[in-house]
């Protein structure tokens, strides 16, 4: 056990310390604290265990959950850090990304809050598991023991109402599939749903089990859930019984939908900026975006490869003669080039390096007219700093950080990239 100074928090939330050249990284520290903690060396880098806070940082605070202080909850990993220090911590690790792996100096701005920062979530997955006596546990996972699970009581950054159909769940365990003693389900609040008063509507998503003979007992038990899907073990999801519009777009819905709203506006800002004539929406889902420019009157292709959000977004489309390629963005993504303006949403893993390929021969005008814009759309620094690593013919003319998941070490960031001569790789501010 040794003393530490902390100094920045990494990528996932952990606090980074420095020992005789030793690069340490401690959960639930803050920059700023004084701590003694324990970690074994391995080469250059170590994974502490807290032992105590000797000296607090100024903006550390009491985590107002239990589970956060007495469970290590994983969900969260900056409920000790004030909001401040949090936006100011997820503006630096895009700054950091940007620059240690992008090589892009970027004034990145300032970091786009939440109009929550707590009851924000309005889908919360748990883990499920059988104990010894048969009764059905739902919970998280401690972040120091991955494969343990402890039972959960509240979630104070879910709604309210997410975590009440889960009590309701709960109390209608005894019909989950008999042949599991491990599943995995999922309470999704449906359609807007912004009002905290509202009556809930849900989804729930169980996965595992081969055979599930009590799944219309346990609709019937659960009158908050409008649709039932299930995914058995070794199976895709399927809907099993749907109330209402229950199948409907219902797995699209918005985690944090003020904060996705306020996002979405800013996009469409940006794109609109340019007056595009064409846009191709890539990773497109159910297109909202690109409805939006096509109500402009721009000529819209989307690309979604998940077939329920492509379907969705092709019926939305076709009033305005858009089109919706069901496919992998890298696959068909130069057959609709030349176009006016891009935007890029991918998932975590980022742009697979043949769609990275595209945009950069797509700056030098081997499509055509290189676009006027390129919107890009992260939920991870790392591997959008790869990217942008890949397509140094575009300059960066913007980059926005945004608090999607409060609490977290999570971060959205909104790039604006322009083309730029194919030998010219600075960046535009």
């Amino acid at each position: 056990m040794r003393e530490i100074a902390i100094d920045a928090i990494a990528a996932g939330g952990d606090g980074v310390g420095r020992d005789a050249g030793l690069v340490v990284f401690v959960p639930r520290t803050a920059p700023g604290d004084v701590v003694r903690a324990r970690w074994a060396s391995s080469g250059r880098f170590a994974r502490g265990a807290l032992v105590e806070v000797v000296r607090p940082a100024p903006d550390r605070v009491s985590p107002p959950c239990a589970h956060y202080r007495e469970d290590r909850c994983g969900g969260c990993q900056l409920q000790h850090l004030g909001l401040p220090a949090q936006h100011g911590a997820k503006r630096q690790l895009v700054a950091d990304a940007l620059a240690r792996i992008g090589r892009r100096t970027v004034d990145v701005a300032s970091v786009v809050p939440s109009p929550n920062a707590w009851r924000y979530r309005r889908k919360l997955t748990l883990a499920l598991r059988r104990g010894a006596d048969g009764a059905w546990i739902a919970g998280l996972h401690p972040y120091d023991a991955p494969g343990d699970v402890f039972a959960l009581r509240d979630c104070p950054i879910t709604d309210e109402r997410v975590v009440g159909v889960w009590r309701d769940v709960m109390a209608a365990s005894t019909l989950f599939p008999r042949d599991a003693d491990a599943l995995r389900g999922a309470v999704r609040l449906l359609g807007d749903a912004r009002d905290p008063n509202a009556p809930a509507a849900a989804t729930f998503t169980l996965e595992g089990g081969a055979r599930w003979a009590r799944a219309d007992e346990f609709l019937a038990a659960v009158p908050g859930i409008a649709g039932l899907w299930w995914a058995p073990d070794g199976g895709p999801r399927r809907l099993l019984r749907a109330r209402g519009d229950a199948a409907a777009g219902a797995s699209f819905a918005q985690v944090n939908a003020g904060m996705a709203d306020r996002l979405h506006a800013d996009v469409v800002a940006e794109l609109r900026a340019v007056r595009p004539a064409s846009l191709v929406d890539a990773y497109a889902g159910t297109g909202d975006v690109a409805v939006a420019l096509a109500g402009d009157g721009a000529r819209v292709t989307a690309i979604e490869l998940d077939g329920d959000a492509a379907a969705l977004a092709g019926e939305r489309l076709a009033p305005f003669g858009g089109r919706v390629l069901a496919a992998r963005v890298e696959d068909v993504l130069a057959g609709t080039l030349p176009a006016a303006a891009v935007l890029v949403n991918p998932p975590r893993t980022g742009l697979d390096a043949a769609a990275a390929d595209v945009l950069e021969r797509a700056a030098a005008g081997a499509f055509g007219a290189p676009p006027d814009v390129v919107v890009y759309v992260s939920c991870n620094p790392a591997t959008l700093a790869r990217d942008l690593g890949r397509m140094p013919s575009y300059g960066v003319r913007g980059a926005t950080p945004y608090d999607m998941f409060p609490q977290t070490a999570h971060v959205e960031t909104l790039v604006v990239l322009e083309p730029t001569t194919p030998d010219r790789h600075e960046v535009r501010t």
